[in-house]
Parts: structure tokens; C-alpha cells; sequence
């Protein structure tokens, strides 16, 4: 599925979360992709009628367009109605069987298959997370539409030019419509019971009510959107582009679009949170004892994954991860000099304020400068590890407050295509307390370099495969990508501080715990707080962090699964692909094999792997004969 439409299925929850996108880039001369001559014609043909998919399935989601640098259908927002969702899904479905019918995957080469095989399995998760849809929560407290869809309109949307802004006023109005056709969707979801548990309400009440109140509704204060919307104005102004009547027609067409029609959908989500959080469960737990939820539960970690693993099997690996990682905790506390438990070790670094910036505005910009910081730092030893970089810059940011929660995860915001707009490293900072500096690094090099970023940045940038491939997310390739970078940065040079290479440790052990967690909730009946428990018991995160990643987990199920089983076989291929090609194994060369396709499933991953280390054994066997 393309980024454009898995942001729409994602923001309408009528598919579970999972993929968002990033393709390839063949590189010259040895890369296992580069197709045979014989196949070149058969295969321009079928990339140039998969960019024409594409640009179909793309003008399905004008937000899509946008999030991909675009302004066509820029006065628009997506519809998110079931039945527009359903109507993509079938043109998925006919696109497929054109595709057979058009071309034989016989006569493509390596990469002509892969873009065939791709365009498939798109479809088939579409179609898999379609059947138990009705099990999904549409709104929720992490990433839910009632924030992502103001988000989009203030962040993603540019105004350089005054028609941008009638466009901007124009969408005012859509995100009230597509937030109203959401809470109808979530509506149908409660009466069958399916609604998150009472802490989510509690979470998404002052979301929704922040986002208004301030100016123009009423309050103190300017309220986020009537913010925006007036910096669009005034920069407007200032680029000489209106004068002052024109900015203040545009206030005044901003104003009436907001009260008549933002306000009441706000107003409409908040009244209904409140009259549903009376009917949620206390008592936080998973899915699993829903009316389909095992299903539902079973198709999130297909999803998650990429692989056929149960969550039994899922569990015993996390178990198994847990116990490997706490051997190496302890042999890092001790090169601290602690002298204690692991478990004194892990109360010392939630607990010490040595560990901790202040939560004053030079403690949070203090926190802030270090992690840009670690960013420069890796960027000077990117091109030791790697051939391929992307354009994109990446920039460090603190969380928009009316977002902003506590403990909340740091993320990542993509670049476009031609590097115009960096991408962008997001850190919740309302309570410092949240964030204990010496897990910092580790999730600067997750979320920014060599993680995220530079995946999703030179996927964006590549123009050799079909566009669809340059938007492609698979869950468990990028988290397990960003896990995997969090472990290659100590090979490049970081964690020179024993605290942060414990904090290090403890975001693996978080991924791998996150296994037990997961399973545990959605497929052994754990409530909230076994999970906070476990949790506590096998990191150093602090209670806030824990109990704000359970309560993701609790609402996103499957997701946290992907990072760990993505990162084991991420190592694994590694660990084949050094085994088997000896001397010839270049890290670079393979970053860059893993990196310069684009995302996809571990299945079609380790086919590549397998191409390179029988063209490296093919060229070995040539040169020795010789």
C-alpha cells in the first residue's frame, strides 16, 4: 500500500496501523538487482504502468498528495468514510488482476518481480486487515485522527502563495467533515462493544478540547489552528505577496470557518469522548477477549511482522531476548562501578537527579542542543558505513503543546522527495522527568541517524523503481531497521559513556520486553499493570515512560512487536551474508543493499541477501579459476 493511502487507512483506523512508505535505488555494477537486458522493455513497461496505479490510488487521498510535497487537490481532505475505504480496496482488487492479466512475471527481471511482488502483497494486507476492521479502536490517545488531522492541516500543509491559503481555509471545513465521518465509524465500533479502555478518554478529552479553545472560541489565549492559521497570514504579509486588506480577509474567512464548522466537529468528538468514558473499561487489557479479537490479534502481527510467527512463539522470543539482554546490563552496570543489583541500578537511574535536565525551558533546550548534538556527530561518520545518503537534512524538535503528553514517544517526521522539507526528530519535553538523558542516544540514533531518517529520506529520493515503492512502510523492516541502527551506532563510535551505553541496553531490552508486553495483553489476558510490571522489572525507563509506552501497546496491538522481531532478522541476514561471503563481505555494500530497494516483507528481504551472496561466491569461484 502506498504512504498515501496506508496514511489514510492509519488515520481512519479502518486498517490497522502498519506500513507507511519507502522505496529503492539500484546502485551500479554489482547490485542483484540490476535486471537482464533481455528484460528491460517488458519491465519499463510495467514500472510505467505502476506509476500510472499509483498516481490513481494517490488522487484517492488529496492528503496523501500533500504529504508527498504535492498542492493538487490541495483545498481538500480525505474522505474518510467506510465506504470510501471499501471502494479503494476493490480498485486494489481489479488493479491486481489487471496486473496479471497485462504482464508475465516471467519475463521481468530481478527488479521488475520485486515491484510485481510488492504491488501484491500491498493488497493482500489491505485485504487481510479489511476482514477485521470492526475490532480496531478509531480514535486513541497516541497517534488517533483527533490530533493527526489538525497536525497534518497546520504542519503539512504550505502556504506560499495566497491561493494556498484559500486552500488552507477551503480544509478547515474537511478535517470537520472527515473527524465527523470518524466518530460515526467509532460509533458503530462501540455498539459492538469495541471501544478503548476509560485512560484513553481521559487522554483524548483535553486533546480535542485544547484543540477549541483560545481564540476564536473563546478562552485565553490563541488556540492552536487560529495560531497557525495567522503566522500563514502574516507571512504572507511579510513576503509582499497580500496587502493588509487581503490579510485581513483571510482572518476573517479563517474566524467564520472555524466557529461554524471546526468548533462544532470538536465539540461533537469531545461530548461523545465524555459520554463513552463512563462505559470504558478501568481495568486496561487487550484485545484478545473480544468478540474476534484473536483474529484481529492474529492479522495485527501478520501485519506487524511480516512473518507467520503466533503469539506464543513471539512471547518465548521476547522472554528468551529479556534474559540475553540483562547479561550484558550487568556487565555495563559493573563497568560503572555500582555496587548493587541490577534491579538497585535500574531504581538509581530512574531516581537520581543527576540524570535528569530540569523541567525549565533552558533544561529542556539543554536536552534539546544534545541530542542535535548527536546528530552532527553521526553524520560525520555516515560515510564511513555507508555508500548511499540521502539530500534531506534532519532537524531536532520539541513536540507542539497541543499534542504534547507525558512520557510520550520520540518520533520521526519524513522529508519530501527532493529534500525541500528535512525531516524532523520530534521529543516530548512537558515533563523531563520522562526523559532520563542517558537514554537519549540511543533514540537519537533510532528515530534521526542512521536510523529513520536516513531509510525513509533515501527511499523518498530514489528515481530508478516505481513511485509506490518510495512510500512503501513495512513495520517490522523500518522499526527493525531503527533497532538495528541503535546497535550499529556503538560500532560507529557512540555510547562512549557507560550510562548511555546502558541506556542503550535498556531500549533493547525495552524492544524485546515489548514482546512479552504485547503478547501478553492482547493474547494472555494481562491487564495494564502486569504489564507496568514486567516492565518495571526489566528496564531502567521511568514509571511515567513505562506506563505511557503499555498503554500504547494496549491501543496499537501487534505494532511493538515489529522492532525486535525485525531486528532479529536484520542481524540474521547479516550474520549469512558475513558467514557465507568471508573476505568479499563489504558493511557498506550491505547497508546499502538493505536500504536502496525500499521497504518490503523479510521474505523478499533475504532474496536479495541470497542474490548478493551468490553473486559474491559466483565472482569468487570466476576469479579463482582464472
Amino acid at each position: 500500500m502506498t504512504s498515501s493511502l496506508r496514511r489514510l487507512l492509519i488515520l481512519s483506523v479502518l486498517l490497522l496501523p502498519s506500513v507507511v512508505a519507502a522505496p529503492a535505488l539500484a546502485q551500479s555494477g554489482d547490485n542483484p538487482l540490476d535486471a537482464p537486458k533481455a528484460a528491460d522493455s517488458e519491465e519499463s513497461r510495467l514500472h510505467a504502468w505502476l506509476d500510472g496505479q499509483y498516481e490513481e490510488l494517490l488522487d484517492r487521498s488529496p492528503m496523501a498528495i500533500a504529504y508527498a510535497g504535492g498542492k493538487d487537490r490541495y483545498d481538500e481532505i480525505d474522505d474518510m468514510s467506510e465506504e470510501a475505504a471499501r471502494r479503494t480496496l476493490e480498485w486494489q482488487r481489479r488493479s491486481i488482476d489487471e496486473l496479471h492479466a497485462r504482464f508475465d512475471r516471467s519475463k521481468l527481471g530481478e527488479n521488475g518481480q520485486l515491484s510485481w511482488d510488492l504491488w501484491i502483497f500491498q493488497y493482500r494486507e489491505a485485504a487481510m486487515l479489511w476482514e477485521v476492521r470492526r475490532n480496531a479502536y478509531v480514535f486513541n490517545q497516541m497517534s488517533g485522527p483527533q490530533t493527526a488531522i489538525p497536525q497534518f492541516l497546520m504542519q503539512i500543509h504550505r502556504v506560499d502563495e495566497p491561493a494556498d491559503m484559500d486552500a488552507y481555509i477551503a480544509r478547515i471545513g474537511g478535517v470537520a467533515r472527515a473527524e465527523l465521518q470518524l466518530l460515526q465509524i467509532a460509533k458503530r465500533h462501540a455498539a459492538n462493544g469495541v471501544r478503548p479502555p476509560r485512560f484513553a478518554y481521559e487522554m483524548m478529552i483535553p486533546q480535542v478540547r485544547t484543540l477549541a479553545t483560545g481564540a476564536p472560541f473563546g478562552g485565553e489565549g490563541d488556540s492552536p489552528i487560529w495560531a497557525d492559521a495567522v503566522h500563514k497570514i502574516d507571512s504572507l504579509q511579510e513576503a509582499g505577496k497580500i496587502d493588509q486588506v487581503r490579510a485581513n480577509s483571510f482572518r476573517a474567512e479563517a474566524r467564520e470557518a472555524l466557529l461554524s464548522e471546526w468548533q462544532p466537529a470538536f465539540e461533537q468528538l469531545a461530548a461523545w469522548f465524555e459520554s463513552e468514558l463512563p462505559k470504558a473499561d478501568i481495568v486496561a487489557t487487550g484485545v484478545g477477549g473480544a468478540p474476534g479479537g484473536k483474529d484481529f490479534y492474529r492479522a495485527a502481527l501478520a501485519n506487524s511482522t511480516t512473518t507467520s510467527l503466533t503469539a506464543d512463539e513471539i512471547h518465548m522470543i521476547g522472554l528468551r531476548e529479556v534474559a540475553r539482554i540483562r547479561e550484558e546490563m550487568e556487565l555495563v552496570k559493573d563497568r560503572t562501578g555500582f555496587d548493587g543489583s541490577l534491579g538497585e541500578f535500574f531504581k538509581f537511574i530512574r531516581e537520581d537527579d543527576r540524570f535528569y535536565e530540569p523541567s525549565t525551558e533552558a533544561g529542556r533546550q539543554a536536552f534539546l542542543d544534545s541530542a542535535a548534538n548527536y546528530v552532527d556527530e553521526m553524520k560525520s561518520r555516515l560515510p564511513l558505513y555507508f555508500n548511499k545518503l540521502p539530500k534531506a537534512d534532519i532537524i531536532v524538535k520539541r513536540v507542539e503543546p497541543y499534542r504534547e503528553i507525558p512520557g510520550g514517544a520520540a518520533h520521526y517526521s519524513f522529508s519530501t522527495s527532493d529534500g525541500t522539507r528535512p525531516g524532523a526528530f520530534y521529543l516530548h519535553l512537558i515533563n523531563m522527568r520522562s526523559n532520563p538523558k542517558p537514554f537519549l542516544e540511543a533514540t537519537v540514533y533510532h528515530e534521526a541517524l542512521p536510523g529513520h531518517h536516513l531509510n525513509f529520506a533515501i527511499a523518498r529520493e530514489l528515481d530508478t523503481v516505481p513511485k509506490f515503492r518510495k512510500y512503501l512502510y513495512i513495520n517490522a523492516y523500518q522499526e527493525g531497521w531503527g533497532l538495528y541502527a541503535e546497535k550499529l551506532a556503538k560500532e560507529m563510535g557512540g555510547y562512549r559513556d557507560p550510562y548511555s551505553d546502558f541506556g542503550r541496553l535498556t531500549a533493547e531490552i525495552w524492544r524485546a520486553a515489548r514482546l512479552v508486553v504485547d503478547t501478553g495483553l492482547h493474547d494472555k489476558g494481562w491487564t495494564e499493570e502486569e504489564a507496568v510490571e514486567y516492565m518495571a522489572g526489566n528496564t531502567a525507563l521511568s514509571i511515567d515512560q513505562i506506563r505511557s509506552e503499555v498503554r500504547r501497546y494496549v491501543v496499537m496491538p501487534g505494532q511493538a512487536t515489529g522492532y525486535m522481531i525485525g531486528l532479529l532478522k536484520l542481524e540474521r541476514l547479516r550474520q549469512k551474508a558475513e558467514r557465507e561471503m568471508g573476505d568479499e563481505f563489504d558493511l557498506r555494500r550491505f547497508h546499502d543493499l538493505i536500504l536502496d530497494q525500499g521497504q518490503m516483507p523479510f521474505d523478499l528481504l533475504e532474496h536479495r541477501v541470497d542474490r548478493l551472496i551468490a553473486t559474491s561466491q559466483a565472482a569468487s569461484a570466476s576469479a579463482a579459476i582464472q
